[in-house]
């Protein structure tokens, strides 16, 4: 065939408009490291071993939660490439993989890796490199300011809120309480203790005894015996797992009985109360801002209902009546909406912008009345819960959703 002037003009033309559908199609997909047409890399740290080994089920639910998502295509065609390491409760181990999952392995973010000290130990590094540490798995207020750390985002209500709550219901039920707190000695513990010394206000004299423990140490007998020799009333356990179950033991079997107030990060039927005997645990007051898997009431909700499921199929060792189970479940489903709203601009800061823009989200399991928002200005995705008291088999809430900041 002889191609004329015109034909060639034509060919021309239409070599050109294909080009330019090409390169538009091209530029509509924006990816940073960690993201392709094919897949999206997450980092994670957890300690599956050491002081705090009992929240690795986080990290376990959320790796069987994402091979969900990839079982029904992935995100947006994308599937998840999760890469879990164990940091062992350690910051130092934290700052050697935070380093390996950016520098080596090459992931878009880190996504909810757990603790506050070891969270802490790597936050200017995210910072600096302009990688999201999107939702860690610790309530310190620090992770809401995005003045200074745009690239570090919270998900859960911060201690200091949680404890501001406390400190409101003792006012309310004991004016004249003593009290005496066993803590964390990092920032962890001393986040709590300060929302409790906020909310007092003008009665700090109420706390007449705070004893600190250290991760390192074998048990916290002694420190429960010197707080019980304070003459206190009340006390305010602020520990993980393992020395909040051994805290609840204590206490029954020196015969103590003060208002005893555990938090939250430790208010697991499963991994907390069941270690510490049941009975021993009737009576305590915490505060939630998720459903108690325990509780019967729950069992028909189609949310729970969904999540129960879920874990029969991919996780049927897990135990229910662990709360990290349902937060690592609830924490996945909102990374999973964030990476969805970004659609192809797979870019860290889409990331951050779209985990901003976040109003009135229900992941689901969290207590009615309680929904996520954020925004550019409001790193706090969750800022509300309810009191609760475990009545000797599951948790039983009391009075009204509250906001620990506003007091509302």
């Amino acid at each position: 065939m002889i191609t004329t002037p015109k034909r060639f003009s034509a060919l021309v033309a239409l070599i050109s408009l294909a080009a330019s559908m090409g390169f538009a199609e091209a530029a509509g997909k924006n990816y940073d490291t960690g993201a392709t047409d094919a897949e999206i890399k997450i980092g994670n740290i957890m300690p599956y071993s050491g002081p705090a080994s009992a929240y690795g089920i986080i990290g376990r639910v959320e790796a069987a939660y994402f091979r969900k998502v990839n079982d029904e295509g992935g995100i947006n065609g994308r599937k998840i490439d999760f890469i879990s390491y164990d940091d062992s409760y350690s910051p130092p181990k934290t700052v050697e993989q935070a380093r390996k999952l950016v520098e080596s392995d090459g992931v878009l973010l880190i996504f909810n890796s757990l603790g506050t000290p070891t969270n802490s130990a790597i936050q200017h590094y995210m910072n600096q490199k302009q990688v999201p540490q999107l939702f860690v798995a610790t309530g310190a207020t620090k992770w809401a300011d995005p003045e200074h750390f745009p690239w570090t985002m919270g998900w859960q209500p911060s201690y200091q809120a949680e404890a501001r709550i406390y400190a409101r219901y003792i006012i309310q039920q004991k004016p004249d309480a003593k009290i005496a707190v066993l803590y964390q000695n990092d920032d962890y513990g001393k986040d709590y203790l300060k929302g409790l010394s906020d909310g007092l206000g003008n009665k700090p004299g109420m706390i007449v005894a705070k004893d600190s423990y250290e991760v390192s140490e074998p048990t916290i007998s002694s420190h429960i015996v010197n707080l019980k020799a304070s003459g206190a009333d009340t006390l305010f356990v602020i520990a993980t797992p393992k020395f909040a179950a051994q805290s609840i033991k204590e206490v029954r079997q020196l015969k103590w009985d003060p208002l005893f107030i555990l938090n939250n990060v430790s208010a697991s039927v499963g991994s907390v109360l069941k270690p510490a005997g049941l009975e021993n645990a009737k009576g305590l007051i915490s505060a939630a801002y998720m459903k108690d898997e325990t509780d019967p009431k729950w069992l028909n909700q189609p949310d729970s209902k969904e999540w129960a499921a879920f874990l029969d199929k991919y996780m049927p060792e897990a135990d229910k009546t662990d709360a990290g189970a349902a937060v690592g479940y609830a924490v996945a489903r909102t990374l999973v909406h964030v990476i969805k709203a970004c659609g192809d601009d797979l870019t860290r800061k889409n990331v951050m912008k779209q985990a901003a823009n976040l109003k009135s989200f229900d992941p689901g399991l969290l207590l009615p009345g309680i929904t996520i928002s954020t925004s550019a200005s409001d790193f706090a995705p969750i800022q509300q819960l309810q009191l609760m008291r475990f009545n000797g088999k599951s948790w039983e809430l009391f009075g009204p959703v509250m906001n620990g900041s506003t007091g509302s």
